[in-house]
C-alpha cells in the first residue's frame, strides 16, 4: 500500500498488481506522478484468487475502494494459448465478472480494465480503431431497426468478427469485459471502461521463452545465447510486425484514463503505426543493446501468428497531442539491462 500525503479521497485498488504493468504504475506512482489525496493498494494473486467470487467480494469489502485498475489475468504467448484456449477463457471470465460485480456491489466509483490488441478480429482493414464497424443487417419492415442493431452500431470494431484462432479463449474473455461494461453503464449507470494497450514490454515482464510474450523472450534467448556463445534463434520467420509499447509509458497513460477518460467505450494506448517493428527489428535491437555479436538464425517451422494487428493511436492523439512515447530502443535498453542486472529474480 502507497499511502496518501494528505486527505484520502480516492482509495484505488490494483488487480494483478505485482505484474509487468502494475510494477510500472507502482514506480510511476512512487516518482512523483501520484496525487495527495491517493492511497494506492497493489493487489497480487498471493492476496486472494480472483477466480473466487467469494475471495475478491471479501478484497473489496476490506479495503473499499473508490477506483480499480483491474490488470488482473490469465496470460502468456502464442504457444501457451494455443495450448490452453479453453483455460485461458474460463480463469479470465470468472476474474473479470468477479472483479467488476464486486466493484459494482461495493459502489465502486471508476474501473479501469486492460484488454489487449489481439482481441480484434483477424480479418479486418488496418488501421484498427475503436469505432469502424461494418455491418449490414435486413430489417424485417420499413422503420423497424432489431434493439441488436443499434446495439451492434454502438460497438467498437472488437466485436466485427472472430478473433485470430490462436488465442481464442483468452481474446473473447477479454472482449466480454466492453459488453460488461456497457451492461453496467446501461443498467446501472456504473463509469466501467477499459483500455486497449498494444504488446506491452519493461521490467518486471515474465520472460519465460516457451510460455512468454515474443519481446521478453527474445531478451532472455539474447541473454543465454551471449552466455554460452551459441546462435540467436528467432521463432518464425521474423516478418510479422508489431507495436510495442514500454510498460512505463502505459503506465502514465493508465493515470491519465483513470483521473480524465470519461467514456465508457475503450481506448487504444499505442505508439503510432509508424513506429511498428518486425520481429526481425525487434531482435537486432535487442542484440545491439546486450552487445550480442552472435549470428541471427529464423526457424521457419515455428508458428508466426497474426502478421500485423496495426492499431490507430488518434484517438489518444486527440486527447493528449503532445504526449512522449519513450524512443523503442532506449525502451528496449532499459529492458534489457533491468533483466541482467535483476537475473536470478525475475519471472522466467
Amino acid at each position: 500500500t502507497m499511502e496518501a500525503a494528505g486527505p484520502v479521497t480516492k482509495r484505488i485498488l490494483v488487480t494483478g498488481g505485482t505484474g509487468l504493468v502494475g510494477r510500472a504504475i507502482e514506480k510511476v506512482v512512487a516518482d512523483g506522478e501520484g496525487q495527495p489525496d491517493e492511497e494506492w493498494i497493489f493487489m497480487s494473486s498471493r492476496d486472494a484468487d480472483l477466480t473466487s467470487a467469494t475471495e475478491t467480494k471479501a478484497l473489496f469489502e476490506q479495503h473499499k475502494p473508490t477506483h480499480v485498475i483491474h490488470l488482473a489475468a490469465m496470460v502468456g504467448g502464442l504457444f501457451k494459448n494455443i495450448r490452453y484456449n479453453l483455460d485461458f477463457w474460463r480463469r479470465n471470465i470468472h476474474i473479470n465478472d468477479n472483479v467488476l460485480h464486486s466493484a459494482y456491489e461495493t459502489g465502486v466509483q471508476k474501473v479501469v480494465s486492460c484488454l489487449s490488441t489481439c482481441i480484434f478480429p483477424d480479418k479486418t482493414t488496418y488501421p484498427i480503431d475503436e469505432s469502424m464497424v461494418s455491418i449490414s443487417v435486413l430489417t424485417h419492415s420499413p422503420g423497424e431497426v432489431p434493439a441488436l442493431f443499434n446495439f451492434l452500431l454502438s460497438c467498437p470494431q472488437i466485436h466485427n468478427g472472430p478473433p485470430h484462432s490462436s488465442n481464442f479463449g483468452y481474446s473473447y474473455a477479454k472482449r466480454m469485459i466492453d459488453i460488461q461494461n456497457r451492461g453496467y453503464f446501461d443498467q446501472h449507470g456504473c463509469r466501467f471502461t477499459a483500455v486497449i494497450p498494444t504488446n506491452v514490454f519493461g521490467p518486471h515482464d515474465n520472460f519465460n521463452i516457451e510460455d512468454g510474450h515474443v519481446l521478453p523472450g527474445l531478451i532472455h534467448k539474447v541473454y543465454l545465447a551471449k552466455q554460452t556463445g551459441s546462435a540467436l534463434t528467432v521463432w518464425g520467420t521474423g516478418k510479422p510486425r508489431r507495436q510495442f509499447i514500454y510498460s512505463l509509458d502505459l503506465a502514465r497513460l493508465f493515470l491519465w484514463v483513470l483521473r480524465e477518460y470519461n467514456e465508457v467505450e475503450p481506448i487504444i494506448l499505442s505508439v503510432g503505426e509508424e513506429d511498428e517493428v518486425s520481429i526481425r527489428e525487434a531482435a537486432e535491437a535487442i542484440a545491439e543493446a546486450m552487445d550480442f555479436r552472435g549470428e541471427l538464425l529464423f526457424d521457419t517451422t515455428k508458428a508466426d501468428g497474426q502478421f500485423k494487428k496495426t492499431a490507430s493511436n488518434a484517438k489518444l492523439r486527440r486527447y493528449l497531442p503532445g504526449f512522449q512515447f519513450t524512443p523503442f530502443r532506449q525502451a528496449v535498453k532499459e529492458t534489457c539491462a533491468w533483466f541482467s542486472a535483476n537475473y536470478a529474480n525475475a519471472r522466467k
